[in-house]
């Protein structure tokens, strides 16, 4: 197995090396290359965290319970998508209790548009250094257009200045429906250009990122400078690709290293680009037993 994954991995690389070598430079790609092959554990400048919302359910009937779990799972940082009917003090009184660090949480995008400062207190409570946004609305009578990205664009620009006086990071979560062609691209890279690099950061989804059909490593090496998280999770074998809606079963979730996702190279990639934060999220009905799983994955695979 050992000896099939080194060649799989040359492939690979055989595959990206000329992208590569363009944006890591010679010398830069022989130390990358060395490094990858040597390294066992995670980097020291690698933090790992878990999305809350992976166990949504169990939160909202046991938060301290579950909280509880978390900690023995040896994770320390979570990412938060609410506070399961506690107040924002009350919940950070839970995570201080099983020394949980939370650096990053979800917000609905309205939040955003209309009580920004509301957030950037919430935030403050909450001890974050990010906040995010990881749907902009759009249905049937109101799509995912032209008009609705620059309307996202100007509450995102906005957004973030105002948070950064608060010194909160703000981001945007990628969730696949952004790649609607436009222009000579698509709708994601009119949000790329237009929103202030100063204070728009983005969160990519790699499962949100393969369901359209778009490639991470491509994305990863087009905008370097522009992706400060990670979201991970697995994608089963079986499960569509090519879609734009922004929706997948939950079951199509599955543990780190298994389904059709190689994670290897993108992980690789996305820490020598700087990277700091990975945070597993899985939906599926299976969490809890495949949460562990994307752990060990982490925590053995060759950065």
């Amino acid at each position: 197995m050992k000896n099939a994954q080194a060649r799989h991995d040359k492939n690979r690389w055989s595959e990206w090396g000329p992208l590569f070598r363009l944006l890591l430079g010679g010398v830069g790609l022989a130390c990358a290359q060395w490094a990858w092959a040597c390294s066992a554990e995670i980097p020291s400048n690698v933090q790992i965290g878990l999305q809350l919302y992976s166990l949504r359910d169990q939160m909202l009937a046991h938060t301290s319970a579950t909280l509880a779990e978390v900690h023995d799972w040896g994770v320390s940082n979570v990412e938060l998508a609410g506070t399961y009917n506690l107040t924002t003090a009350e919940f950070r009184d839970q995570l201080d209790e099983h020394q949980l660090n939370a650096f990053s949480a979800h917000f609905p995008y309205e939040r955003f548009r209309d009580d920004v400062e509301g957030v950037a207190h919430d935030a403050q409570v909450l001890g974050l250094k990010y906040a995010g946004c990881a749907w902009i609305p759009h249905d049937d009578n109101r799509p995912f257009d032209e008009q609705t990205c620059r309307q996202a664009i100007e509450v995102f620009n906005r957004a973030g200045k105002a948070l950064a006086r608060h010194g909160i990071k703000f981001f945007y979560h990628v969730h696949g429906f952004e790649f609607q062609p436009f222009q000579q691209g698509t709708l994601f890279d009119l949000l790329m250009k237009d929103t202030n690099p100063e204070y728009v950061h983005f969160e990519m989804d790699v499962f949100w990122i393969v369901h359209p059909g778009q490639d991470p490593l491509l994305l990863l090496a087009k905008y370097p400078k522009r992706w400060e998280l990670m979201h991970l999770k697995g994608m089963r074998d079986s499960t569509p690709t090519g879609l734009l809606t922004g929706h997948s079963a939950t079951t199509n979730d599955v543990a780190l290293g298994t389904g059709k996702i190689d994670y290897v190279p993108i992980l690789r990639l996305a820490h020598h680009l700087g990277i700091r934060w990975y945070i597993i999220e899985d939906e599926s009905p299976s969490s809890e037993q495949q949460i562990p799983q994307s752990l060990q994955f982490l925590r053995t695979m060759q950065w």
